[in-house]
């Protein structure tokens, strides 16, 4: 059935899944490689520990794992599927990990890709499977957030490798007809221009390929961060575009149930709650247990709330991803769950 034949308003939220890896490294056990501590990692960013894949791991199982326990929860066989959309700027294949975990899930009629938006990835393809959804080309998508943030960290730069971590997040994502629709409204940006402040950069290491002619070898150099421009970008933009999209929709932040940020250090989520007037205790995080884990962040922090009872049918949630790029964007919606 095309779009034109079909009229569908809006999206339900149905089910959520995580996954993280068994391996956990301790802020005393990264003592034991650079010069730091537990108070001085603890004290400046909220984190004491965080996951890292292990030899008998994969970032395709994790994903995995996050998909399968996100259709048990909403009760879905995987062939019911239409799309599955992975943010994620790690994949373990650079033509995308998409279609392996479509494969392995048996998702036969689904389409699979990649997005690249860093630690807004999760939100930015959230509101890209709403649009698919929303025209009516797609009734099911299963939309993942991972990252293997391990293995691109400077392990003996102090200052960067106490914050990363890995993780995959997942949610279904269903079409809902009649007046019902739980995302209600969103807010995205992108600044390239201030894009030096975080980095994955290309190696250029160029070879011989024949006489004078070169190639450059494909690689890529760990992360590069401006840790105080982008605590300086994250305290200023993100309760602005949050503002904003409350202000739009003449929603008072202190009506919200939950503040569901991108978990990158304790002293942003506890700003933005300030600037925005709302209580720290409704400011959802696992930062202490995880880290950064990238575009992993705002699903695992959202199924770990609603496995955990915190997070009911029917919470006003607003959301903010930021990060490389420089990209970031808000997301106002009310968490539905399985029928």
């Amino acid at each position: 059935m095309t779009a034109k034949q079909k009229s569908i308003s809006g999206v339900s939220f149905v089910g959520s899944g995580s996954a993280i890896p068994a391996q956990i490294i301790t802020n005393d056990q990264l003592a034991l490689r650079v010069d730091t501590n537990d108070d001085w990692i603890s004290t400046r960013t909220g984190i004491k520990q965080r996951r890292v894949l292990g030899p008998d791991e994969s970032f395709s199982d994790l994903c995995f794992q996050a998909s399968i326990s996100a259709l048990e929860m909403a009760k879905w066989g995987p062939e019911s599927l239409d799309l599955v959309l992975l943010a994620t700027s790690t994949p373990n294949d650079l033509f995308g990990s998409a279609p392996k975990i479509q494969a392995k899930l048996g998702a036969k009629n689904a389409v699979a890709f990649d997005l690249t938006a860093a630690c807004s990835g999760f939100l930015f393809a959230l509101v890209t499977a709403a649009q698919f959804l929303r025209n009516g080309s797609m009734k099911r998508v299963l939309v993942l957030g991972a990252d293997q943030l391990s293995s691109w960290v400077d392990w003996d730069d102090r200052k960067s490798c106490v914050l990363f971590g890995d993780a995959a997040g997942a949610l279904l994502m269903e079409s809902s007809e009649g007046n019902s629709d739980d995302l209600l409204g969103f807010k995205l940006r992108s600044d390239g221009s201030r894009g030096d402040c975080l980095n994955l950069f290309e190696k250029r290491h160029f070879q011989t390929l024949v006489n004078t002619n070169m190639y450059q070898q494909g690689g890529f150099s760990p992360i590069q961060m401006n840790g105080q421009e982008v605590y300086k970008f994250a305290v200023r933009e993100v309760p602005l575009i949050l503002q904003d999209l409350l202000k739009s929709h003449q929603i008072d932040p202190e009506s919200l149930d939950w503040l569901l940020l991108h978990q990158a250090n304790k002293r942003i989520l506890d700003a933005v709650a300030d600037r925005l007037r709302i209580s720290h205790s409704k400011v959802l995080s696992n930062l202490a247990n995880y880290g950064n884990t990238s575009a992993a962040t705002i699903p695992l922090m959202l199924d770990e709330a609603v496995r955990h009872g915190k997070i009911v049918q029917g919470d006003l949630i607003a959301s903010s991803g930021f990060g490389a790029g420089l990209s970031w964007g808000a997301a106002l919606f009310r968490w539905h769950g399985p029928s």
